[in-house]
């Protein structure tokens, strides 16, 4: 094994271990949903019973709008994680995607640990991931392509994390040319490019740039949850957080990002804090056709089992259709018509 591929999985360890802390959340910025109220409706006349959440995801049916967000691969235990998680998602006929596959991209010693997705979850939407310092690094893309290709991905997400690369003492701050890239990419890939941001999230501006170059799908993977400049500063053991709240909050890029359907035939997907059914809830009446979370999954995962993972997202669309109930939408589709408030505006 080269020293890289050393270096690469070590990392990814790390991550996970410190992800199964709170150690790493966002400190004094939250996701934004707690300024958020719903709009009741006294009359509601919407039979909750009938209300049904299955819908198209990457052209296959899925039971919940719900993706379990790229998390991890690369490491032994990785693919541990990765084949529980794949039971979760095969149970509940919803999306996943699998963490970074750089590793895959330096040895083949931990494939498996992305191929047991796909090998379990054979009918659900699978989504592949690379960051996108490899994306501007790989000559001809083929390389990436690759990686579609060991996965039998369903569409595939680069990674934004200009920030953490910044603070990452292995970091390469390098994107030079990264949208073009992407653009490229777009054209080679047979499946979806999606985008998505680790934790700051993606301002209304970067999206239509995104869009512009063809992307499919565009997750904020905003500001409130998992804080990754706060990850890299506890690696290195260094005392200064002055980023460590860096980001736009979910609530923010969701808003700002939504309107752009109208022109732009694309997927929205909400993630970055999701980590209760309000959170999910106030994400979907913001515009998302998705909700993704990831270290509240992994903590549930590894601190109790798989179905203790199944019931909390059993538990948070229950509690969707409830608040659909309270707020007369008989679809998500209703619920983004005006169903919330900000709270300063109640008073």
């Amino acid at each position: 094994m080269s020293l890289s591929v050393s270096q690469t999985s070590k990392r990814k360890k790390q991550h996970i271990e410190l992800c199964l802390t709170d150690r790493v959340s966002f400190r004094s910025k939250s996701n934004g949903f707690d300024r958020y109220d719903f709009i009741h409706n006294a009359i509601t006349e919407v039979d909750i019973s009938k209300i049904s959440l299955r819908t198209k995801f990457l052209s296959k049916d899925i039971d919940y709008p719900f993706l379990i967000s790229c998390m991890t691969g690369g490491t032994k235990e990785a693919e541990n994680i990765n084949k529980r998680l794949a039971v979760v998602a095969c149970d509940l006929n919803i999306p996943i995607g699998v963490g970074s596959q750089r590793q895959a991209l330096e040895s083949k010693k931990y494939h498996n640990s992305y191929k047991v997705i796909r090998k379990i979850a054979k009918s659900v939407p699978v989504l592949g991931n690379i960051g996108a310092a490899q994306i501007v690094q790989s000559k001809d893309l083929q390389d990436i392509l690759s990686l579609i290709e060991m996965l039998e991905a369903d569409a595939f997400v680069v990674h934004l994390n200009p920030l953490q690369e910044l603070l990452q003492k292995e970091g390469e701050p390098n994107f030079v040319g990264l949208l073009n890239k992407i653009e490229k990419l777009v054209i080679k890939s047979k499946v979806p490019i999606i985008i998505k941001e680790v934790g700051s999230g993606i301002s209304k501006e970067v999206a239509l740039k995104l869009l512009n170059v063809g992307v499919s799908g565009i997750d904020v993977a905003g500001a409130g949850g998992t804080s990754w400049a706060g990850v890299e500063i506890v690696r290195n053991n260094n005392n200064g957080n002055i980023f460590w709240d860096w980001g736009l909050p979910t609530s923010y890029c969701l808003k700002e990002i939504y309107p752009l359907k109208k022109k732009y035939k694309f997927t929205l997907i909400g993630s970055g804090g999701i980590n209760s059914a309000n959170d999910l809830t106030v994400a979907f009446s913001l515009g998302s056709d998705i909700v993704a979370s990831a270290r509240i999954i992994l903590q549930t995962l590894l601190n109790d089992n798989e179905k203790a993972v199944k019931q909390l997202i059993i538990n948070w669309f229950d509690y969707l259709k409830k608040v659909m109930f309270l707020t007369g939408s008989k679809t998500i589709n209703d619920l983004k018509k005006n169903k919330i408030i900000k709270r300063k505006e109640l008073y």
